[in-house]
């Protein structure tokens, strides 16, 4: 079989094809055909999310550990926490959207941003480990959850009204792609401030960050007689590496429990304040910028109010087929949520526990942000070779890709041959740079098949990407195999911990999910939702994700006696029926639409 790739000088939007002599055209939805076109709202929102999100992850990256650090709670309560904080964060957008139909979606996004700001400056503050700052951490919460639900959906809902201008309705479903990767390119470096700020904090101190070490120094404080001999050496030598000299003492050792675990929360304290600083920038950007959407700011009641065209009345049977497919939609991702935001909680248990605490190689590339910084550049640089069609524009796109591969192999030569120590929550940041990354390979192969009629409905790609988040989970389950459960790991089992590269991999696979699921999804939603309730609908959105969510907690509350692979195996099974369930549907589902 021969295979070469040749650029059409006369279509230099196309790229030919040929295998065993047959040659195939297939359209490149390039960087150009991305951004080209797109409405300048467009921008000015998702610019304004990213900054907000950004805040958000590099809070979510740590809060599990926090939780653990400074409260010594079990994976099980800790995992019904971070599931019941993200239940309410996207199930009272809801709330916000019927807020938004009656009185706007401006005023409910600029609302939401003030009680998000008071709720991350307030969970900044660090506060004692007894009852009255458990109280106050959950205000806290309360605070981020209802500002993030008068938010987040009004927001996405006046990038879909961008697009209900005829001139640009073809562009919606590219539009809620492009918004999506800004989203993601805040929370790609999320995970590495958090960890930066954790480092300074605990070198400041003369520490180092061992994940073992929390549990262990709760155990003690509890009582180290209640130990077991083996935990209790464990910790001794674990101390001895912190610079602990008599780990014989148990006053010694208590105040080094008490100095690690203030040092160790305090630091996340500082993580949480990082949200404070990117929602400053986030309402700079709305309100800068506020003209160019301004018109995308109008509700149903408004536009009827004040004379302007509305779109075409629905029927009651219409509202009801829309509304009907939609819930069937919601009820379907409740499960891929379920899934997916095991990053929070399952995933990074499986990092701090089970995964190699160092990397070398060349996959040390991956764990150093910049990296991921110059294979972006390197990517979007590529995808503009082919997509500019001036020879010079051409020359400069290949100058830029090769420039930055030339800057990454260079930084990885300079690693020498040593190996990097890894903190669990700098994984997180492999699902947003996958996104960044492909979403321009996810555009140009809908856009192929597109120019020949053949692109999957929405739906079809929420059900592909069931089928898709299976298989991250099938990658975890064969990873897991052979490890011991996580009750045998606390009680000192001895065991060889996987390669980082199990964890990206599972990343890698349920990003090509999410891609097929979440951005068609919201899409999804714009369109179909009947335009009375459009903020209400776009709630629900956000409330199926509340469940799915929420259910999180499920793997967490069993994380202890049971294999690993019988709790991905879990996870495996529901993503699959909810696939089947979505196809069996897929005719009322596309009727609805039309």
């Amino acid at each position: 079989m021969t295979f070469s790739i040749n650029v059409v000088s006369l279509l230099p939007q196309y790229v030919k094809i040929s295998v065993t002599g047959q040659a195939y055209y297939a359209y490149l939805y390039t960087q150009k055909n991305m951004f080209k076109g797109q409405p300048k709202g467009l921008y000015a929102l998702s610019l304004a999310n990213t900054g907000e999100r950004f805040g958000y992850y590099t809070m979510l990256a740590i809060f599990a550990l926090f939780l653990q650090a400074k409260y010594g709670f079990t994976e099980a309560v800790t995992s019904n926490i971070v599931a019941g904080f993200l239940a309410a964060v996207y199930f009272l957008p809801l709330v916000g959207g019927m807020l938004a139909d009656r009185f706007g979606y401006g005023k409910m996004v600029t609302t939401g941003i003030v009680v998000m700001f008071a709720g991350y400056a307030c969970l900044a503050v660090p506060t004692g480990s007894g009852t009255s700052g458990l109280v106050f951490m959950v205000a806290s919460l309360l605070m981020i959850a209802i500002g993030t639900g008068l938010f987040k959906g009004n927001l996405q809902v006046m990038v879909g009204n961008l697009y209900d201008d005829p001139k640009y309705s073809s562009k919606r479903d590219a539009a809620f792609s492009l918004f999506y990767m800004a989203i993601n390119i805040g929370s790609l470096f999320a995970p590495t401030a958090a960890t930066k700020i954790t480092d300074y904090i605990m070198k400041g101190a003369g520490f180092t960050y061992n994940g073992r070490i929390p549990n262990l120094a709760h155990q003690y404080l509890d009582g180290a007689d209640k130990m077991s001999p083996e935990s209790l050496t464990a910790f001794q030598n674990l101390a001895s590496a912190q610079g602990v000299s008599d780990v014989a003492d148990p006053a010694v050792m208590t105040d080094f429990c008490h100095k690690y675990l203030e040092t160790l929360s305090g630091s996340y304290h500082w993580g949480f304040g990082v949200a404070c600083v990117s929602l400053i920038l986030s309402i700079l950007i709305y309100f800068g910028f506020h003209k160019t959407f301004k018109h995308a700011d109008v509700t149903a009641k408004q536009q009827a109010a004040s004379g302007q065209a509305q779109a075409v009345e629905l029927t009651p049977e219409q509202t009801r087929s829309r509304i009907t497919a939609l819930l069937l939609v919601f009820a379907v991702v409740i499960f891929f949520w379920m899934a997916f935001q095991q990053s929070g909680v399952a995933l990074t248990f499986f990092a701090r526990d089970y995964t190699a605490q160092s990397a070398s190689g060349i996959t040390r590339i991956g764990f150093d942000v910049i990296n991921l910084a110059l294979l972006l550049v390197a990517i979007y640089a590529a995808f503009a070779v082919f997509q500019s069609e001036k020879q010079r524009s051409k020359i400069i796109a290949g100058a830029v890709a090769v420039l930055s591969l030339v800057v990454l192999y260079f930084k990885y030569n300079a690693m020498g041959d040593g190996s990097i120590d890894l903190l669990p929550q700098i994984f997180q940041h492999f699902n947003p740079f996958f996104v960044v990354a492909l979403t321009p390979v996810s555009m140009a192969v809908f856009g192929a098949l597109a120019s020949k009629g053949k692109e999957p409905s929405a739906p079809r790609k929420i059900g592909i990407g069931m089928f898709i988040a299976a298989l991250g989970y099938c990658v975890m389950a064969a990873g897991s195999l052979g490890l011991p459960t996580p009750d045998e790991v606390k009680a000192g089992a001895e065991f060889t911990r996987v390669t980082p590269n199990v964890l990206i991999s599972t990343y890698l696979v349920l990003t090509f999910a999410e891609l097929f699921l979440s951005p068609m999804g919201i899409s999804f939603v714009s369109k179909v939702a009947p335009p009375k309730y459009k903020g209400a609908m776009m709630g629900l959105w956000f409330v199926a994700t509340a469940i799915g969510n929420y259910l999180v907690s499920i793997i967490g509350n069993l994380w202890g006696s049971l294999p690993l692979w019988v709790l991905w195996g879990i996870l495996i099974g529901l993503c699959l029926i909810s696939a089947i369930f979505i196809f069996s549907i897929m005719k009322r589902l596309e009727n609805a639409t039309n």
